[in-house]
């Protein structure tokens, strides 16, 4: 029986020790005597001033680079411990709080998050220790995009009883057995496993086959506190193994993860259902049951067919919420015909900049299939996906993408008209409608808002990515999506700061709202560069913020609202006609940044390629995490380095199960998957008339800001990557979308197609 040795990459934070006082677990934290032991690194400056301990943080840097701390606290394995202290501050703030061991491997212990606002707030928080070793306590104070100053007093430690909520929910996790990719491993990649446990020590697991046969054992590695679920983890690493089969499980114990099989094919059927999921997502066409399944059949959603009120003829958000959201000077008296597209996610409207990188996303996955895929990508197929082109002589998946760029160049203001060649930002309807919704039922009134430059310059951008990849196969088409990008493109330079507002609840659909469009420009730029190698996009593209600037953030992930790394990646993987020393510097820019997020994969015991601010969940973390899979999967297209590649085949482990919710994110795959996700016609939660969301539907995932009824009555007081319920009307956790299946598909067809 093989056995598999224990592997773990562990978390460096550098300290400065000094050391504490032996009768004060915290040293003259009242700061009265000028005795206290706290230090400081990073950019961070400290000053003692009447009684306070005040800390003058540098901008920039990552939550880790800006660090206050305090060394040489004693604690008692299995005792509770109060943190408090007051903090005062000039304006609000969020940061990390980490108690962890006091040298290397620097295990952490606990984990909180600290809030700041104008004036005096108390911190306090409870945590178990969970081992004897010297600790310090580091606050993480980076991120921030101007200085700031925090004064800190009455700073104090002190045993306390346990907090009974924190403990039940670390009982809750110290209960779940060895958290695995539901789906499957590679048979040559990496095979790891998370387990969430009260022992320090390594702990003995076995590998079973499907008969419940022994044909593996080996050592778990201890890999500390995680703050991200608020217990203690270990990593089960069975890499060695390399036997193909199904209906495997990991033993620790009494408990039996669920099963997982080795070396199957799991990507490739991933990428067909992922890309099959736009289908159905259609707007302005009927949903055909021999196609999508009979339980996702359905007429046409807005073609003008009562009760509909759009999308054939719609007009400008008129009245006082128009005048509110966009001015009394801004009006419309044109009627444009922006039917089809994609519906955005589970309501109805229809957003120009998520459908911008969701449809490039979907042209990316093309690009990379024909450029890296040495021809043979069944990405480059067209009988690919579930959809009605099948067989048109054009690969699936660029019709699937057709559907959107048609309707978003259908969005530009028409000629004649005030502000023409901008892009209306979004339609959707006037008031919220509710759950159930199918499409054609929807009864209210459809209206576009005002053009935008973010929009626009979406536009431009994926028009330009269309028009390369359109015309082998429909030259008349790439012509005219390239004539589009281009006027786009000169609109938008001509109204460089129309943005879309908030809008405080004041319409039935969402803000999408961007203050900032250098990224848009930057992304436009390179995708007409790439496109037409003229001199004007390059010139552009060099006078840009982003041009040799970080793009691909360490903390979090690019998204919708920032997309220079859309750019840069598309200039690393295809910017042929960039000088040389241009895409030199570009490669090695994606290489860096793809490298860096392995380094951070290496500290997280979930395997997971995310570090987000204070270790707070954003929303949508799943496709935050893909997000940066996509960047990694970019740095081995460029070198070919096999880390890179396992990192991409690890990380896809999180969704499909190695988590704190022992969940595959993604419907259909595995033994328990979400199932709920919101949406208004996937509603058999609501209504059991009707369907749940498609096989291949990725949920949002964990969201620590709790915006939903659900999340706030069911999820209080969750640990970051807790914060997760698949409820359908959970739409802040739980929703899906557009933008998130695309880079789903991406990375499904990376995964099925490297090699």
């Amino acid at each position: 029986m093989p056995k598999f040795a224990a592997s773990l990459a562990l978390a460096l934070i550098v300290s400065l020790p000094v050391k504490a006082g032996a009768s004060e677990m915290i040293a003259d934290g009242a700061f009265a005597k000028g005795q206290d032991g706290f230090w400081a690194a990073g950019g961070v400056a400290l000053a003692r001033e009447r009684g306070k301990l005040c800390v003058d943080i540098e901008a920039g840097g990552n939550a880790w680079d800006r660090l206050l701390g305090v060394n040489d606290l004693q604690f008692q394995p299995g005792t509770s411990y109060r943190l408090t202290m007051m903090l005062e501050a000039g304006d609000a703030h969020t940061f990390a709080i980490t108690i962890q061991r006091n040298a290397e491997p620097w295990t952490p212990q606990a984990a909180f998050d600290a809030k700041t606002k104008a004036g005096k707030v108390e911190f306090s928080a409870v945590f178990t220790a969970t081992e004897k070793d010297p600790a310090q306590i580091v606050f993480q104070l980076g991120g921030s995009e101007k200085p700031w100053r925090v004064c800190l007093d009455d700073v104090a430690m002190r045993e306390t009883k346990p907090d009974k909520t924190a403990a039940a929910a670390q009982k809750t996790m110290y209960a779940l057995p060895a958290l695995v990719n539901q789906t499957g491993y590679f048979l040559d990649g990496p095979k790891r496993a998370t387990l969430l446990s009260e022992a320090n020590r390594p702990l003995p697991f076995k590998l079973e086959d499907g008969n419940g046969v022994a044909v593996g054992e080996g050592m778990t590695a201890p890999a500390g506190f995680d703050p991200t679920v608020g217990a203690n983890s270990q990593i089960a690493d069975f890499s060695a193994f390399a036997t193909a089969g199904e209906g495997y499980r990991l033993v620790v114990g009494e408990k039996k993860s669920l099963p997982f099989s080795v070396g199957h094919d799991v990507y490739g059927k991933l990428r067909v259902d992922a890309l099959s999921w736009f289908y159905p997502q259609r707007s302005g066409i009927e949903i055909k049951g021999d196609i999508a399944g009979e339980a996702y059949a359905r007429p046409p959603g807005h073609v003008q067919q009562s009760p509909n009120q759009g999308d054939t003829k719609v007009t400008c958000l008129t009245g006082k919420v128009a005048a509110k959201l966009y001015g009394k000077d801004w009006t419309c008296d044109y009627t444009l015909d922006v039917s089809g597209g994609w519906y955005d996610a589970g309501d109805q409207g229809k957003y120009v900049v998520n459908g911008g990188i969701a449809v490039s996303q979907l042209l990316s996955t093309f690009e990379r299939g024909l450029v890296y895929g040495d021809g043979a990508s069944p990405v480059l197929s067209d009988s690919l996906s579930r959809i009605p082109e099948n067989g048109n002589g054009i690969p699936d998946i660029l019709d699937e993408a057709r559907w959107e760029l048609e309707f978003l160049m259908k969005m530009m203001v028409p000629d004649g008209q005030p502000l023409a060649g901008m892009v209306h930002h979004k339609v959707h309807d006037t008031k919220w409608t509710g759950v159930p919704m199918l499409p054609h039922l929807d009864p209210e009134l459809r209206a576009l808002h005002r053009p935008s430059t973010a929009a626009t310059l979406n536009l431009a951008a994926v028009a330009a990515q269309g028009a390369r990849l359109f015309a082998p196969y429909d030259r008349e088409f790439a012509q005219r999506l390239l004539a589009a990008g281009q006027k786009a493109w000169l609109a938008a330079a001509a109204n460089p700061v129309l943005f879309a507002p908030d809008s405080d609840g004041l319409q039935g659909g969402g803000d999408y709202g961007d203050t900032d469009t250098s990224d848009e420009t930057y992304w436009a730029a390179a995708e007409l560069f790439i496109t037409t190698g003229e001199a004007r996009y390059l010139t552009a593209l060099k006078s840009s913020p982003h041009w040799a600037g970080p793009v691909f953030p360490a903390a979090g992930a690019f998204d919708w609202r920032s997309v220079a790394g859309l750019g840069r990646l598309d200039l690393a993987l295809y910017g042929d006609n960039l000088g040389k020393d241009d895409k030199a510097m570009v490669m090695a820019s994606v290489v860096a940044a793809a490298r860096n997020f392995i380094s951070l994969q290496a500290k997280e015991p979930f395997g997971q390629i995310y570090k987000p601010a204070n270790n707070r969940y954003d929303w949508g973390s799943n496709q935050l995490i893909l997000q940066n899979m996509i960047v990694v999967s970019a740095g081995y297209d460029l070198t070919g380095e096999l880390p890179l590649l396992n990192g991409v085949r690890e990380s896809i482990d999180y969704i499909f199960g190695r988590n704190a919710m022992n969940t595959s994110y993604v419907t259909g795959y595995g033994s328990v998957f979400a199932r709920n996700q919101h949406s208004r016609w996937y509603a058999h939660q609501a209504d059991n008339t009707l369907p749940n969301p498609p096989v291949g539907t990725l949920a949002g995932g964990p969201n620590s800001t709790l915006v939903d009824d659900v999340a706030r009555a069911k999820l209080k007081g969750c640990a970051p990557q807790t914060c997760y319920i698949d409820d359908i009307m959970a739409w802040g956790t739980n929703e899906m979308t557009i933008n998130w299946n695309a880079p789903l598909v991406y990375i499904a067809s990376f995964l099925a197609d490297a090699r």
